[in-house]
This record gives structure tokens, sequence and C-alpha cells, in this order.
């Protein structure tokens, strides 16, 4: 019997009471194909990997990260808790010490979820990484982490989530954003005056194939993350990088993903897309799977595998090392690029315009950042959409200083009601969360 190396607990939650139609490519099917070749492949009978059921995110779970609008229960379905949930039982496995990794095969995704929620965009409700995240700091106190996106679109909810925040480092791995939805993340997005640099976007060419993807990940995501020296390293494991994939135009395998995932070893991975239902996911999750475990995945193969087809262009070669070189320089001197960027000032505005594109809505935000010597400072967003919402949203991070704690809660207190349909403070030090309407 095969024995595997790394304990491994899986968590599996296909969904099969929500879709945004029959025939979208977020559908239950991106699972159940899964499992089927999970079954077939014997992985239940391996000593060391164990199935976990998901539990279910309550409303505190999702307030530790995002503002609903106009509240949890009117936004978030049981499909999108329990998938959140899933992820939050595949990290108590890991920080109980019962498993040395876990991977939660989850859907819905979660990784295009800003702070703000008005709806459904990118096929995302709530992050479901963040929402694990803070449910890890609440229970298992302070952790430095870092999220390792590896979906084939720019991971923009998290990195929205995480701008300001230097306890995480978020990286992300992704097709140009000239390229395809949702368009951002481009190299000089690095984050807030809390955590400039602690942002990381590898935007990479159409048709990157896996010699790219893993130097990428040798000779920049590696040194970075031995440098960050964080905790725990989360893969949002999006699989829409394959070369069969619908909505994508790159080039990575089975074989690809499962080296990717050797050698990022991460403790604990999420799903997040990919949408070739048929010809990539049941071979990639199986890849990733046999990784995590320390197992053989050399056999691993599409039945359609063709390495010539799929060769990575000479010029895309030549790009990326630049690409790297570059990127890490960036790293290197995010300290004193952060210094002449805010010297001297005491907030940090943002104007965004931000589009749900599954429910046709537009959001217009303004983000203001304090810039604070003893903290990361607090944050008050204003936001409007086409739906007739206009609220004023305020949060207190973690390591709050008392004054920031002071200004953020006198700027609660002292909003008009009148001016907005809802007023809310997330007061992240203490772990409460108020809104006013």
């Amino acid at each position: 019997m095969l024995k595997a190396k790394n304990k491994l607990g899986l968590v599996f939650f296909p969904a099969f009471d929500w879709a945004i139609s029959p025939s979208h490519p977020e559908r239950e099917e991106r699972l159940l194909y899964t499992l089927d070749q999970v079954h077939e492949e014997g992985i239940a009978d391996i000593e060391g990997i164990k199935f976990y059921n998901p539990l279910l995110a309550d409303d505190k779970d999702i307030e530790r990260v995002h503002f609903c609008v106009p509240d949890v229960p009117s936004v978030v379905t049981q499909s999108h808790r329990v998938s959140a949930g899933g992820a939050i039982a595949a990290a108590r496995a890991v920080l109980e010490g019962k498993v040395t990794k876990a991977f939660a095969v989850v859907r819905p995704p979660g990784h295009h979820a800003h702070r703000v929620v008005y709806g459904d965009r990118g096929f995302c409700i709530i992050n479901i990484e963040a929402i694990m995240l803070e449910h890890i700091r609440s229970t298992f106190g302070p952790k430095r982490v870092a999220i390792v996106d590896t979906d084939c679109h720019h991971g923009d909810g998290t990195q929205d989530i995480y701008w300001n925040d230097k306890d995480t480092l978020f990286i992300s791995i992704h097709q140009d954003g000239r390229t395809l939805y949702p368009g951002t993340g481009f190299p000089d997005e690095m984050g807030g005056p809390g955590a400039f640099g602690y942002t990381v976007n590898i935007p990479l060419p159409p048709h990157t194939g896996e010699e790219g993807f893993l130097y990428v990940i040798e000779n920049l995501v590696l040194p970075i993350i031995k440098d960050y020296n964080p905790d725990l390293i989360v893969n949002s494991a999006g699989q829409d990088n394959h070369y069969t994939d619908p909505i994508t135009n790159m080039n990575f395998t089975a074989q690809g993903y499962a080296r990717l995932t050797d050698r990022l070893n991460p403790d604990i991975a999420v799903l997040e897309g990919g949408y070739s239902i048929e010809g990539a996911l049941p071979y990639v999750n199986l890849g990733i799977i046999l990784a995590l475990a320390g197992l053989d995945y050399s056999h691993v193969k599409e039945p359609d595998y063709d390495p010539e087809k799929i060769k990575q262009p000479n010029w895309i070669n030549d790009y990326i090392k630049r690409l790297c070189e570059e990127l890490y320089q960036r790293w290197l001197r995010k300290d004193d690029a952060a210094r002449k960027m805010f010297e001297g000032k005491d907030f940090v505005q943002r104007k965004k315009r931000i589009y749900y594109d599954t429910i046709g809505i537009m959001e217009n935000q303004e983000e203001i950042i304090k810039v604070c010597k003893s903290c990361s400072g607090y944050i008050v967003i204003k936001s409007k959409c086409d739906l007739g919402y206009s609220i004023l949203a305020i949060t207190i991070p973690r390591d709050a200083c008392p004054r920031c704690i002071d200004e953020a809660h006198k700027t609660y207190e002292s909003a008009d009601q009148g001016d907005y349909s809802g007023i809310y403070l997330q007061d992240r030090a203490n772990d409460e969360f108020n809104i006013k309407k």
C-alpha cells in the first residue's frame, strides 16, 4: 500500500446547488470529474491522505474581511459559505497538527472578491482564502503569511484586501492584464503606505508554458518567500493556465502544475479557477494532490499531451528572464521606494472603478489610507454603485496603534447617516464589526 510522505488533508465541495447558469464554465462538473479521477486512482486508499468535511463560514468570519452591502445574509449564498468553510476546515487541519498539508478542492471560487462586496464578479462573491486566513489569525494568533496566486487571472480581490497589510505577502502570477480579465495586476501595483512592495504582480505573456512558470517560481517567487520568511504559504491554486482552458491563452500542463506545487511547497492550497472540465482539471488536481502528499507524479499526463504543440516561444523565455530580474530588484529596493513615495504624507488616496461583470454594475470607490509610523494605518472607503447604494466603510488594522483606533472610531461615530445608505466599521484590532443604517 502506498504511504504519503506528507500527511495530507483533502476537502471536496462541488456546490451542487449553485451555478451562474446550467452551461456556464463555473459549474459543479468542474469538481465532479476530479472526484471520479481521485476515486479511480485510489487516492482515498493511500495511507496518510485523509478527507475532511467542510465547515460553514458564519457572518463573523465574512465580516472580518468584507463589507457586504447591505449585509452578509443579503449577498452571500449557502454555497459560498460552505466553500469558504471548506478552506477553513483545510487550514484548521494543518494548524491543529492533524495533517502536514491540506488542499481545499472547493467552489465557488473567491479571489476576485474585493473588500467591498455588492454581488458576483469574476464568478466570485466572497474571498475564500482571505476568510480562511483571517479565521486562522483570530483562532491561532498572528501569522505571517505568503499567498501565491497561480490562477491565470490576476487575483485583484485578494490584492485589494491585503493592499496595506505587511503581514500578508501577496504574489500573483497571471496572464498579462492587457490580454485578459480583470485587466489589472501590473508590476507598479505594489501596495499601500503600510505595506509597499508586499504586493508582487508577475504578468506573463499569452502562450507561456511550463518552462516559463517554473522559471518564475525558482528565480523570483522562492527567493522573495525566503526573504520574507512566512509562517505559512498558501497557494491560490487556479488551474486555468492549462493549454485546454476555454477562456485563457496559456500553455501550462498537469505535469507543470505538479512540479510547481512540489517546488512552491505550500502548507495549504485552495482551488480557484480552471474551466477545462474534462481535459485538464482531473489531471491537474491529481498532480497537485500527489505533489502535496510527496508522492510520485511523473505519470500524470493528459491523454492529448504533445509537448511540441505547446512549446513556449523563445522570445517568451527572454522576456520572463528580464521581468524576473526587474521585479526582484524592486523587491530589494521596496523600503527605500516606500520612504520616497510616502514621506511627509498624512493620507494616501486611491480612486477605483470596479466592474461587476456577472451582474452588470459599476462601483465607484474612493479609498483613503492613513500614513502612520506606528502601525499600518486605518482605511476609509467611500463607495457608490449602480444599485443605488452609497456607503462609508472604515477598517482598523490588526496592528493598529491607539491613535489610529481613536481616529477611526471618531470617523465612524461622527459620520452623518443621512449621507449614506450604510456606515460600516470593521475593527480588526478588537475583532468587532458594526453597521449603522
